[in-house]
């Protein structure tokens, strides 16, 4: 094929063609028309010219508007920046311009070049709000405990005040019951809130070290800072605990604060974001409101420490982040918490403690136990006791029950029905994908390989796997990544402190549910992966 380079002229079978990017200034007018009459056969040209090749065969007149650089059928390769080519269906053949109708050839129009577009502005919709609350921080607005009890006293006076608009908004994102509500989300902050109040004066004591004999005349003590510009990323699953109690923290040691409530809790995200900034200041904290979009934009800022509750993949996702600024991070993940059932306990007890914590929040707690390791003996027992302990919870339809929640989403509805195909459905297993409605199940004959096992499953769905001893049920849970929970039901003490001793997890409880969380007093979290 020939070409139209953009540069020096070619002498050669060609040699009649002009450069087009040359030939502007032959003609006055401001869109001059170039008519070129070209015989022979293609040839080279040198490449780095402003324009793609041109191919032209026998004798062909070509009509050109050239305002500036010009393409023309350029094998549908893209032209360079700045040059606009003519479109391949403008041309008879998509190799070659042959001769085409009307008096002397083909006409092919050329529009002007296009000009590059300039980046779109980026807005960044929390700069602004980050500016504020770092000069607050700056200011040493934080730093009085009159200011922090203060912060607290109206953290308070907001759960106390609008109580029913929380639990009304949190029936609307997970069916919660006004009395599941009030036990699990808002007893349990207030519970925080007062703690902070009565300790607020001493945690913020100078700790006093001992002293060497050189520094006998000195002072010497460990002064505790805030931290400063906190960010929060909160949940779903229990959207005033998980997002407020972290909140009490971070006022408590003195810090601004930029709240992120989950998007999935829309009507209790709705209250967050514009009822409570009303009984805190302003100038020391924010909700901001968002997405993955938004969150990832937020994650570019610095911020002196995050701390994250939720799944393990979004949590890789934040210590990214942070690591970019050497923030520090609290990640508080989920994980598959086993459940171990001796043989000599007694069926029904042990049925009536695990549907209770199994199905609370309709399963969507994180150290909710995942899953059973029993016997095949024990199993047969258990069954019927865990029907028998759901149809006392829940009735004969737990579809009508008022104390019986709803999956958060379409998304997790959809995941949680698909896991109904692992194993075989023992009890339960019915499922209303309009009112995103999974009925408390239990799952037996299920591989360790299955979905159901390899997942967190964060949904009202119980998997029962059968081991030989204990021996097996502990090697079972130590060769998998460490929970977040574990729990141990035997009549023998022995058993219980066993599997204390040989396994690990970030909290464990013998005999019971997580009722370990209602202790203040002891530390939450995790202890890897």
């Amino acid at each position: 094929m020939g070409a139209w380079p953009g540069g020096r002229r070619k002498r050669g079978p060609l040699a009649a063609c002009l450069p087009l990017a040359a030939v502007g200034w032959l003609f006055p007018s401001p869109r001059p028309v170039l008519h070129l009459k070209v015989r022979g056969s293609p040839a080279p040209w040198p490449k780095g010219g402003d324009c793609e090749p041109v191919g032209v065969r026998d004798c062909t007149r070509v009509r050109v508007s050239v305002p500036r650089v010009v393409c023309v059928c350029a094998r549908g390769q893209p032209g360079p920046s700045g040059a606009t080519r003519v479109s391949l269906r403008e041309c008879p053949e998509p190799w070659w311009l042959r001769p085409g109708p009307g008096a002397g050839g083909l006409a092919v129009r050329v529009g002007e070049p296009r000009p590059t577009p300039p980046p779109p502005c980026r807005m960044d919709p929390f700069a602004d709000t980050l500016r504020r609350l770092r000069e607050a921080f700056s200011a040493g607005r934080t730093r009085p405990a009159e200011f922090r009890a203060a912060q607290l006293r109206g953290l308070g006076r907001f759960l106390q005040e609008h109580k029913q608009l929380l639990q009304e908004a949190l029936a609307q994102d997970l069916h919660k019951s006004a009395f599941e509500s009030e036990v699990s989300e808002i007893s349990i902050t207030q519970s925080e809130i007062n703690l902070a109040l009565r300790n607020l004066r001493a945690w913020m004591k100078d700790e006093k070290v001992p002293k060497n004999l050189a520094t006998q005349l000195d002072s010497a003590f460990i002064r505790k800072e805030p931290f400063g510009l906190v960010l929060v990323i909160a949940p779903w699953n229990y959207p005033v605990n998980l997002t407020l109690v972290p909140l009490v923290g971070a006022l408590a040691a003195g810090n601004c604060v930029v709240l992120k409530p989950s998007e999935f809790s829309r009507s209790t995200e709705k209250v967050l974001a514009e009822v409570l900034p009303r009984y805190l200041d302003q100038s020391c904290f924010a909700v901001v409101l968002g997405g993955p979009q938004e969150m990832g934009q937020l994650l570019e800022h610095k911020f002196d420490y995050i701390f994250f509750t939720g799944s393990p993949r979004v949590g890789r996702i934040v210590m990214s982040a942070a690591a970019k600024h050497l923030t520090p991070v609290t990640l508080e993940l989920g994980g598959k918490n086993p459940c171990y059932v001796d043989d000599d306990c007694d069926p029904q007890t042990v049925a009536n403690r695990l549907a209770w914590f199994r199905y609370f929040n309709t399963g969507q707690t994180c150290v909710a136990p995942d899953y059973v390791l029993c016997s095949p003996a024990t199993q047969e027992r258990l069954l019927p006791a865990l029907q028998s302990a759901i149809t006392r919870f829940y009735g004969e339809d737990p579809r009508s029950s008022l104390n019986l929640g709803r999956i958060v989403s379409d998304k997790h509805f959809q995941r949680l029905r698909g896991l109904l195909g692992c194993g075989r459905v023992a009890i339960g297993g019915q499922s209303d994908e309009s009112e995103r409605y999974i009925a408390p199940t239990v799952l037996v004959d299920v591989e360790e390989t299955e979905p159901v096992m390899q997942e967190e499953i964060f949904g009202p769905i119980l998997p029962i796997v059968n081991v030989r001893s204990l021996d097996e049920a502990i090697d079972f849970i130590n060769r998998r990544e460490k929970p977040l929970a574990l729990y141990a039901f035997s009549n023998s003490k022995q058993v219980v402190k066993r599997v204390l001793a040989q396994t690990s997890s970030g909290s464990f409880c013998g005999n019971d549910g997580f009722m370990h969380l209602t202790l203040a007093s002891l530390p939450f979290g995790g202890v890897g992966r």
